[in-house]
């Protein structure tokens, strides 16, 4: 009997107990991944790899055709008077017509032929075509919507802006004048310089004024010289003659 108590009362080695207290707590591992900052993900949204998208193979697409269209009888045709006036004309303005009646546009070219000035119509597409392989490309953009052609083969700018001033509807975009591209305040400042010939006259009577200048400065040491030396000669021969007036008084 005590036996049997003992061996149930005393744990029998590698017995387990019936209950055992586990501890649930917290982990041990607290770190825990952070979002992104919004200007980290932008940055890596941006410089994302993507890979190129694979080649067609080939015969995958039709052919492209490339079409070329010759240029009309008439286009050519204009193209050549637009080179002949470009050449022979060394005043060509840009203006636009704002609506002007015929009446006005013939009352335009009435007070304009009084000075040589003539007045063009060419197509805008024709114009910026010849203008786009041309040296006056510049010109290209003052070519929108209605457009007139002031021409002149000598450069009567001052002419040109009192001759328009007068018809409201014509307003003056820019010009060409001597292979020169002015806008047109460019060309308002243009007619305030003096004629050709003014200048011309102005250059050599300057230029004649310098060279008189020159001379006279030339001359002038050995004029001044020349007095010198005779001034000395004449003080020499007084200095003389009163030593020998001297001398026949002693």
């Amino acid at each position: 009997m005590a036996a049997t108590l003992c061996s149930k009362i005393i744990p029998k080695q590698g017995w387990l107990p019936l209950r055992q207290s586990v501890r649930h707590g917290s982990k041990a591992v607290t770190r825990h991944r952070k979002p992104l900052h919004f200007l980290k993900q932008k940055l890596m949204a941006v410089t994302e790899y993507i890979p190129p998208k694979p080649a067609a193979p080939p015969g995958a697409y039709p052919t492209e055709t490339i079409q070329v269209t010759e240029e009309s009888g008439l286009v050519l045709i204009k193209k050549k008077q637009l080179r002949e006036v470009f050449r022979d004309n060394k005043m060509i303005a840009v203006a636009q017509n704002s609506a002007s009646s015929v009446e006005d546009m013939i009352l335009l070219k009435h007070r304009l032929h009084k000075h040589e000035i003539s007045v063009k119509f060419f197509p805008n597409e024709i114009v910026r075509m010849f203008l786009s392989d041309s040296v006056y490309s510049n010109l290209t953009p003052l070519f929108i919507g209605h457009t007139v052609l002031l021409v002149s083969k000598e450069p009567k700018v001052k002419e040109l802006l009192k001759t328009v001033r007068a018809s409201p509807q014509i307003t003056i975009l820019g010009a060409c004048v001597d292979d020169s591209l002015l806008s047109a305040q460019g060309l308002m400042s243009y007619s305030k310089l003096p004629s050709l010939t003014i200048v011309q006259g102005e250059l050599v009577s300057g230029l004649t004024m310098l060279t008189s200048q020159t001379a006279a400065l030339l001359q002038r040491h050995p004029t001044h010289l020349s007095a010198l030396l005779q001034q000395y000669i004449k003080q020499q021969s007084g200095e003389t003659e009163s030593a020998a007036t001297t001398g026949e008084a002693s």
